[in-house]
């Protein structure tokens, strides 16, 4: 069996974070494990109050996973401090997973912001550039090439600056975009458009941490980057289609909707 580790927050409702990174990679038939970099306290409606993990006990739990078993693919979710993404990028450094995918997580559906503001130069500089693929929404990708995004073609223009810093390949999801929700992968300077429906759901909740541990997962299974990115692009889209809804915000999707 494939193995995909999770380094991210914890949703206690369930529909983001590390449960819906588990939750994803076992629909995906891999095995999940999870490094919990932060506890949240939220649900549907928003997001009440974060306790960090820390910087040392995130590194205690990379040494158990990388020493036991070892993941053929790493997803990494929200990282909130600065001392928590320089541990993250020296115990990758130490044991070079592959198929390091990174979902730079800024702000949670509801608003609220989920990282320090004086930690961005610090996963700019020290953790990006250790994925296989980075997967900003677009938001997200407007703080990382300091530029609006307002169509296709800004979208395409701030792939390419942020790649300029980056080894690996840059996915901005298009969910935000008012026509369309087209997300557009910058890989070995090629730019690969993937279509898709706008699917009428309000529940979002998740819906980049379910993207990116399913292109891990993946990844993980031996597929390469662009099959990686539209296989997971089907996944969520049927998640959406599903049609679950639970709580009284923006709820989670269904990640076990193929699942008989």
């Amino acid at each position: 069996m494939k193995k995909v580790l999770t380094i991210a927050g914890s949703d206690c409702s369930g529909g983001a974070g590390i449960q819906a990174d588990i939750k994803t990679m076992t629909a995906h038939g891999v095995y999940a494990m999870s490094v919990i970099t932060a506890l949240t306290a939220q649900n549907t409606m928003g997001v009440e109050d974060v306790l960090d993990a820390g910087g040392p006990f995130v590194g205690k739990q990379l040494d158990c996973v990388f020493q036991d078993i070892f993941p053929d693919a790493v997803k990494i979710g929200m990282v909130s401090n600065i001392e928590t993404i320089q541990m993250i990028a020296r115990k990758l450094k130490e044991y070079r997973p592959d198929n390091i995918v990174i979902d730079p997580v800024m702000v949670s559906t509801s608003g609220c912001a989920l990282m320090h503001e004086d930690a961005m130069d610090t996963l700019i500089r020290d953790l990006l550039p250790l994925g296989a693929i980075i997967t900003p929404n677009i938001p997200e990708a407007e703080k990382l090439c300091g530029s609006q995004i307002r169509n296709v073609d800004d979208m395409e223009k701030a792939a390419k600056a942020i790649s300029r810093n980056l080894s690996g390949s840059v996915l901005i999801k298009g969910g935000h975009l008012t026509q369309t929700a087209d997300d557009l992968l910058y890989d070995k300077g090629e730019f690969i458009w993937y279509r898709g429906e706008r699917v009428d759901n309000p529940n979002t909740h998740g819906t980049g941490c379910t993207l990116s541990s399913a292109i891990a997962s993946n990844l993980a299974l031996g597929y390469d980057m662009r099959t990686s990115v539209g296989n997971a692009k089907d996944y969520i889209t049927g998640a959406l289609k599903a049609g679950l809804d639970l709580g009284h915000g923006s709820g989670p999707l269904n990640h076990c909707w193929r699942m008989k």
